[in-house]
């Protein structure tokens, strides 16, 4: 019995249908995220909720350029590497190999993009994983041709932070991490909701996606790490042209951000978990307030920033982005799926369209590779998942 139909016994007969793009009169008022715990026990996130399934679009700025296709198409080309246990960030390398953290066993491994073959590079110091916490997610340094820094966020003892270690692939196997150089440290942690996403952006600062580790007036307190988008130089300070003075904050108002992406015109989107009714992906405005605990999904008050589209949680319980070909693509944990939003500047171009629905069960992690590829990588031993042999694994995709 597949995945797929195994997946249908266990839900209720849900009409899925896509509701058309939402034209908004308001110029500037560019998406956002309130959002979820598509991941959190207390939440209905990736549990049995009421089947919400309509996923609206929410048009909020006059989009720029040429839009893609309104339809378009994804072709699994192979499956990569099987094996994997709890992996949950992903940074491809120059070489084309790619670097996979795993939450629960606090490592880093290499992953052969030709062959499959699995090196790991070491246990990174001071990870405590418990609930949504561990090793989360990872990055190359902007300078790592000359400095071979990898990042990475994890949940400690005490604390989110953000660290950085030299990768000497010299070494033996299990010894090629240095020791760890705390970039950032502070972001509150709990059991669920510790955000987890970074990326350097096109401007080579450091965003980090955090969770407002189930205390929902975090999101809307500016002197919080909580609930937040940060912006740091490579070092950890607050990076130049920050919206609030002296602080690493970006954007606030946000639940649990769990993926960051920027398009080709270094337009910088996020997806974040809603708690019972709508997941969101957002345009993101610097100093832009994104609603959470006052607004889930979009609100129409003129204090937040909309969704740029939303979605049932049941359909999404969103993880990953990444930008190809004029679309977002968005993996889906508890929704099981890939979406394709298609953009015409921060407007949905058309409405959203999943793929491999069920096919491989949670979809966490999602990377460009280039040349109209992407990297997925799914999550079934997290604990929630429903793993299958050959669990977990990283997928090669064309996409259109």
């Amino acid at each position: 019995m597949t995945r797929r139909t195994r997946r249908v016994e266990r839900t209720t007969i849900v009409q899925r249908r896509v509701v058309s793009a939402v034209l908004a009169a308001a110029a500037l008022v560019l998406t956002a995220g309130c959002s979820s715990g598509g991941e959190g026990a207390p939440d209905k996130d990736e549990g049995a909720s009421p089947g919400r399934t309509t996923a609206q679009a929410s048009p909020s700025q006059p989009g720029t350029g040429a839009a893609p296709a309104a339809k378009g198409s994804v072709k699994v080309v192979r499956t990569v590497a099987t094996g994997l246990r709890s992996p949950w960030g992903l940074a491809p390398l120059p070489d084309g190999d790619l670097l996979v953290s795993s939450r629960d066993e606090g490592t880093i491994t290499r992953v052969d993009a030709r062959s499959g073959e699995k090196t790991e590079l070491g246990e990174v110091p001071g990870v405590s994983p418990a609930g949504e916490g561990g090793l989360l997610g990872i990055a190359l340094s902007p300078d790592y041709a000359s400095d071979h820094m990898v990042y990475a966020y994890f949940t400690s003892a005490s604390d989110n932070r953000v660290v950085r270690m030299p990768y000497d692939e010299e070494e033996p196997s299990g010894e090629q991490l240095g020791a760890p150089d705390t970039v950032f440290k502070g972001i509150p942690k709990g059991v669920i909701h510790n955000g987890g996403r970074i990326a350097f952006g096109p401007d080579r600062m450091l965003y980090v996606g955090t969770g407002e580790s189930g205390d929902t007036g975090l999101s809307q307190d500016e002197d919080s790490l909580g609930g937040k988008i940060l912006r740091l130089t490579p070092e950890g300070e607050p990076a130049p042209g920050n919206p609030f003075p002296d602080s690493p904050v970006y954007s606030l108002g946000h639940r649990n951000v769990q993926g960051l992406a920027w398009d080709d015109e270094q337009r910088l989107f996020a997806s974040e978990f809603g708690q019972n009714t709508w997941d969101e992906l957002n345009a993101i405005e610097p100093g832009g307030n994104y609603g959470w605990p006052e607004a889930e999904g979009r609100s129409g008050d003129a204090s937040f920033r909309d969704p740029l589209a939303q979605w049932s949680t049941d359909e999404a319980s969103p993880s990953g982005v990444a930008h190809a070909g004029g679309s977002l693509w968005m993996a889906g944990l508890r929704g099981a799926r890939l979406w394709r939003i298609p953009l015409k500047g921060t407007e949905t171009a058309a409405d959203p369209q999943s793929f491999l629905e069920g096919e491989y069960g949670r979809l966490r992690t999602v990377a460009a590779a280039g040349d109209g590829r992407l990297w997925l990588v799914t999550s079934n031993t997290d604990g929630r998942g429903d793993p299958e042999k050959g669990d977990d694994r990283i997928l090669e995709l064309r996409v259109t």
